[in-house]
């Protein structure tokens, strides 16, 4: 493990890693059942889809375990997989193996883009204060997924989102979900007030039991007509690995129409390049993995590892494979190396087995684990210098649009548009050097704002 891993090099243990990787594979899990019903609106095979997102995001993990050492999870996106199902195949009409050739395309030209430095070049460009802006930004969005997942947070009509209301009538289902999530994140905390190793994972794991026992007591009411199923496992349907031959090598360039075709293609190569930068970005950031000059070493078999599992996870059955916000809970648990990436790359492949227990796990109980890691993520605005005001509003413009826009990458867009404009125009001392890369930047991102749906 030393050899390959360099535990000692980067301060940690084998037991510090596992845990990370446990804690992170705990908080990504819910993508095995999301991503199943997701993907089946276009017409694919759930249980083939389930052995997919398994095996693509085991694929990425190994990639980025030994080709980066790096400790961030990778499996098929969110966002990205409901624009493949909803824009792609329902709105457009195309079939989903095209969609799937668009995301094999995808995927290969990622891999050419990473060969050349492209990538690694838009990550260095990025000001060190807008990549911790990123890391905060990040922060905020995966606290608000833990909130939303736990129904804390709810759609009001009148206010747009709002508290949960905790009325008699829901109270058995999503109000008891939701209270059940807020004394999670009461028990997380104290357990790392206390300094409780692994305190993350026996977050997850106390606030799963707890839920079990509000099931057997009847406080949790099992509704599966309206999605809210039994927290304990279910192995009645077998593991059904065969499935996979239902989405498995059905690439096709049936029915398609060249330049829209193209537009796909674009659309999810750009959202793919930025919401893996940055999560890397953010998640790097925060586990203090960038040098002086804010630049992430080894990042180049990073990318090479998100690239080859988009390409790998299209030939399986899945859409665009990418790196994980949630990466931020193992790292916040102490993970630092490639060890952490192979514990999450194994607990995937295990779930291929497993997949009864695993499914399981319900999503009030990763909910506290998504939240606290959004407190952590915040300590990074403390580095951002508000007194110069050139660097203070693009990095706030970025750090608002993540969890507004329910977009990692629509803030780091908004946020190098800002920078760049807002240094145009400043004068004297208060200007910036701005990377001529960056001008590129901000003019691709607003003609996509323009020209892209």
């Amino acid at each position: 493990m030393e050899k390959l891993f360099k535990l000692k090099e980067n301060n940690t243990t084998v037991r510090t890693e596992v845990v990370a990787g446990i804690t992170t594979f705990m908080a990504m899990a819910y993508i095995l059942a999301v991503n199943p019903s997701i993907l089946s609106d276009a017409g694919m095979d759930a249980a083939g889809i389930f052995v997919a997102t398994a095996l693509a995001s085991c694929i990425g993990c190994l990639l980025m375990a030994f080709c980066a050492n790096m400790p961030f999870g990778l499996a098929p996106g969110m966002g990205l997989n409901a624009y493949f199902a909803y824009t792609v195949v329902i709105n457009m009409g195309y079939s989903w193996e095209t969609a799937l050739m668009a995301v094999f395309a995808e995927g290969i030209i990622f891999i050419l883009l990473s060969v050349t430095n492209v990538r690694e070049a838009i990550f260095n460009s990025i000001p060190l204060t807008l990549k911790r802006a990123i890391s905060v930004g990040i922060g905020l969005f995966i606290a608000l997924i833990g909130l939303l997942n736990a129904n804390i947070v709810v759609q009001d009509e009148s206010t747009t989102v709002a508290l949960q209301a905790f009325s008699p009538e829901t109270f058995h289902t999503e109000g008891i979900c939701a209270l059940l999530a807020v004394i999670g994140v009461i028990i997380t905390a104290i357990l790392m007030i206390r300094n409780i190793k692994g305190g993350i994972l026996w977050g997850i794991l106390i606030t799963w039991i707890l839920g079990i026992l509000c099931q057997f007591t009847g406080l949790y009411v099992v509704d599966p007509s309206n999605g809210w199923y039994s927290l304990l496992p279910d192995f009645s349907n077998g593991f059904q690995l065969g499935a996979i031959k239902n989405v498995a090598f059905h690439l096709s360039l049936n029915g398609i129409h060249p330049l829209e075709f193209v537009g796909v293609i674009f659309a999810f190569l750009f959202v793919d390049l930025f919401d893996t930068l940055g999560t890397l970005i953010g998640v790097a950031s925060k586990a203090d993995m960038l040098d002086e000059n804010g630049h992430l070493p080894r990042i180049k078999g990073a990318l090479m590892a998100d690239a080859v599992a988009t390409t790998a996870g299209a030939v399986l059955g899945t859409s665009t494979t990418t790196t994980y916000a949630e990466s931020a809970t193992g790292v916040t648990a102490g993970g630092r190396t490639g060890l952490t990436a192979l514990t999450i790359g194994v607990l995937f492949g295990l779930s291929v087995f497993l997949s009864p227990i695993f499914l399981a796990i319900p999503s009030f109980a990763t909910a506290p684990a998504l939240i606290m890691v959004g407190f952590y993520m915040m300590s990074a605005v403390l580095m951002i210098p508000f007194e110069d005001m050139a660097e203070a509003i693009p990095s706030y413009i970025c750090m608002i649009a993540m969890p507004f826009f329910y977009s990692i990458s629509d803030g780091i867009f908004l946020g190098v548009i800002s920078y760049v404009l807002l240094n145009m125009t400043a004068g004297g001392e208060k200007r910036k050097r701005v990377s001529p890369l960056m001008f590129v930047l901000a003019i691709i991102f607003l003609l996509k704002y323009i020209f892209v749906r």
